[in-house]
């Protein structure tokens, strides 16, 4: 049956029957947490979500110092990504992780040393220990807090100040990836391996060569995130629905992958990104025709992942068992 676009938005999570939770806090912004988190105990299967770029909680220094908020949210942001991460989570029993906090802030999926210190005042005491200019992708605008982009150009009226980027740290950064991490962690003790889906959505592709653009890019760091099996899996799905998708190009994942993909322990990642166009209007603004097709068509990859990650988690368990046993045998 085709999914309805969820209706609800800030705090809506899916009911997977079971726990939700919430941590982090948006510097700001009273009682605001950074992160939301839906997941089953014991869980119903070894994905976890992860939506970092689709929140829109936006403190109003945030807002007052934009040159143009409208235009550099919508930009910045995986614009309702997150609804559809969960009407996926709702359908599958996937572990859900949504950031609130906006990628205007800090960006989750940016290591925390990629920083253009250029924008930045520095303070008498750290003349010397505030490095020059940008590097890694910073110095294309895009590092952990965003400060250009194509066709707006400079995003922010005046300089950050330090202290803003550590309590950002503190307060969003660290304790999304901590739980990030911990919930990789369960799931891999319970099911032997597991896969965090990390999920974006991207501005429409334009046609090249005479074919049509992809709708999805799956990216796994060229190989190095995510076994080949799962990787050839999504190709496969998302061919049997005639629906395009291109590999690592031009997005072959960031620090969310590097950071926590480990699959020779057994701890899989990807990112998938999802042409804005196939979920939203026309406007690219809200929920389209499209929304309930994709997430369906998410859900059956989803499924199709999952089981063969708990086979792959089985076979692994086989393994040591039968290792355990030439143990003893041996002794």
């Amino acid at each position: 049956m085709p999914l309805e676009p969820p209706d609800r938005d800030s705090l809506f999570l899916p009911d997977l029957g079971g726990a939700t939770a919430s941590g982090g806090a948006i510097p700001g912004l009273a009682n605001e947490p950074a992160w939301v988190l839906a997941a089953r105990e014991p869980s119903a299967i070894p994905v976890l979500i992860a939506v970092p770029h689709a929140g829109r909680v936006y403190p109003p220094g945030v807002e007052e110092h934009l040159r143009s908020p409208a235009q550099a949210a919508q930009r910045l942001e995986d614009r309702l990504v997150d609804r559809l991460g969960e009407a996926v989570a709702a359908a599958t029993g996937a572990a859900l992780l949504v950031a609130r906090a906006p990628r205007a802030m800090i960006d989750l999926n940016r290591a925390p040393d990629d920083v253009d210190w250029s924008m930045f005042t520095r303070e008498p005491d750290e003349a010397e220990r505030l490095p020059g200019g940008p590097g890694g992708r910073a110095g294309g605008g895009l590092g952990l807090v965003p400060r250009r982009l194509p066709g707006i150009g400079e995003l922010w009226k005046r300089p950050q100040r330090r202290a803003e980027l550590e309590a950002r740290l503190a307060q969003i950064h660290r304790p999304y990836h901590a739980e990030l991490a911990s919930q990789l962690a369960r799931l891999r003790e319970r099911w032997g391996t597991a896969l965090l889906l990390d999920l974006h959505s991207m501005p429409p592709m334009a046609a090249r060569g005479g074919m049509p653009a992809p709708e999805f890019v799956v990216g796994d760091r060229f190989g190095a995130s995510c076994a080949g099996t799962l990787t050839a899996l999504a190709f496969a799905w998302f061919a049997r629905g005639g629906r395009l998708a291109a590999h690592n190009r031009p997005y072959a994942g960031g620090y969310s992958l590097d950071c926590h993909a480990d699959p020779r322990g057994g701890v899989h990642a990807f990112q998938i990104e999802i042409a804005r166009s196939s979920y939203l209007d026309s406007h690219l603004m809200e929920p389209g025709a499209g929304f309930a097709a994709v997430a369906d068509h998410l859900a059956g990859l989803v499924r199709a992942l999952a089981a063969e990650l708990a086979a792959m988690g089985q076979m692994t368990r086989s393994r040591g068992r039968a290792a355990d046993g030439w143990a003893q045998a041996a002794e």
